[in-house]
């Protein structure tokens, strides 16, 4: 079922759809290429921006929660998609040890689980739950409202391998950020594989450097469909050593907004666009959409250091001396009933697999939605979102426009591979 959803439905996003319909068989070889070259992380989400007259990827998360959003009717998808990534990376795999993040009290975190552990079910492996947590040190039962449960257990770690009590993984996936740092339990394991790896999380993990990937993707891709890499890149500069709670790096950040407006300005006149420009002021590491801000002008940092330092006393561990990011800001012209809404799109190996709406009351079209409050309805990517329907008009057909959304969608996860291949610690540095 598609949603009930209002698209921008003219300017150079029909004509961009047009131009990815028309190359859509180039598209699907440039990438079958460039994953022989290149190893797909093992699952991501991706949040994507339609402004109508522009689409493009604002933020990628790879250990992605919400797997609960996705609709019954596209587990088929997904399971293939797990077949597939385990046969490459363990054929012989039987077992499957999840590692979750902390939040054990979040009913929707705990449905993603099971959602997760069905999904790996389904593709035949034994999955059970180790948590980092020291309050677990003994194997536990958490029940859901819906009658459901899951178990998490302590983990086991011996000189080479970690696993839980008479089980013994050849995978461990995490679906734990490891924002608060890398424990050194999941370290210098030995024939077993952590998907995704260590450096993946935000204690390495920085947005700019996949930021920087993705420029480089859509320059080469916009190079084969013919279209300005603008039309699917949002536009990015940062700044080191920031703390808005103290004013400190204040003349930087002013600098930089500045002239990343500026750009903006100049590709809206390019384009006959009449919207005002902005930016997202945000830390380059965490996604869970705390400490988002939107700046129209230089001269709203100043309220911006007041709001970051209420945020920082209520929050003694938020927004303090970091590394920024500041992203051109990619309005929202998609609305389901009314509201605000983006679409979140899933990958699992190299395949799309689903993705659903978040959309928000209580935001407006130049903010961030991924906020408290947000609500989200299912995409329909089950049976046509990943295969264009030939002769509609653009514009006119949801799944065109959802096969668009995969195709910006498998960029972003292409750029995602880049970026850990270059923060691998242990990838080989040749002279």
């Amino acid at each position: 079922m598609v949603p009930h959803l209002i698209t921008a439905l003219d300017g150079p996003i029909n004509e961009l759809e047009q131009r990815v319909l028309d190359t859509t068989p180039a598209i699907e070889r440039w990438l079958r290429l460039e994953w022989m070259e290149h190893t797909p992380p093992f699952y991501i989400s991706v949040d994507i921006r339609n402004a109508g007259f522009k689409l493009a990827p604002v933020d990628t998360n790879l250990f992605p929660d919400g797997w609960n959003q996705l609709t019954a009717q596209m587990t088929p998808l997904a399971v293939q998609a797990a077949m597939a990534a385990i046969e490459k990376i363990c054929p012989e795999a039987r077992n499957l040890l999840v590692v979750p993040g902390q939040f054990i009290d979040n009913e929707a975190y705990l449905a993603n689980l099971l959602q997760l552990r069905h999904i790996f079910e389904q593709a035949g492996l034994n999955v059970r739950f180790g948590s980092l947590s020291a309050d677990i040190k003994t194997p536990t039962p958490v029940k859901l409202p819906h009658g459901e449960s899951l178990v998490l257990e302590p983990l086991i770690r011996n000189e080479r391998r970690l696993g839980l009590k008479d089980f013994d993984p050849c995978t461990i996936l995490l679906n734990n950020d490891l924002s608060a740092g890398v424990p050194g339990i999941l370290e210098d394991l030995h024939e077993q594989y952590l998907l995704p790896p260590v450096h993946a999380g935000w204690a390495v993990r920085r947005k700019s450097n996949h930021f920087k990937a993705y420029e480089e993707i859509s320059k080469r891709f916009g190079k084969l469909l013919g279209i300005d890499p603008w039309l699917i890149n949002p536009l990015f500069t940062q700044c080191d050593d920031v703390d808005l709670a103290q004013g400190k790096g204040m003349e930087c950040l002013s600098t930089h907004v500045d002239a990343l407006l500026s750009r903006i300005k100049r590709k809206y006149k390019e384009y006959g666009i009449n919207e005002k420009p902005f930016v997202m002021v945000k830390p380059d590491n965490g996604t869970d959409g705390a400490h988002v801000m939107t700046v129209h002008d230089a001269k709203d940092l100043d309220a911006l250091i007041r709001k970051a330092k209420s945020q920082t006393d209520a929050q003694p561990n938020g927004l303090s001396a970091s590394n920024i990011i500041i992203q051109e800001g990619v309005l929202t012209q998609e609305r389901i009933e009314g509201a605000v809404a983006e679409p979140v799109v899933y990958l699992m190996d190299r395949y799309v697999v689903g993705g659903f709406y978040r959309y928000h009351t209580d935001r407006t079209a130049d903010e961030n939605l991924n906020a408290p409050g947000a609500s989200f309805e299912p995409l329909s990517f089950s049976d046509n979102g990943r295969l264009p329907q030939n002769g509609e008009k653009p514009g006119s057909s949801s799944p065109n426009r959802f096969y668009m959304y995969g195709v910006v969608a498998r960029l972003a996860m292409l750029a995602a591979s880049y970026e850990l291949e270059a923060t691998d610690p242990e990838a080989e540095v040749y002279d």
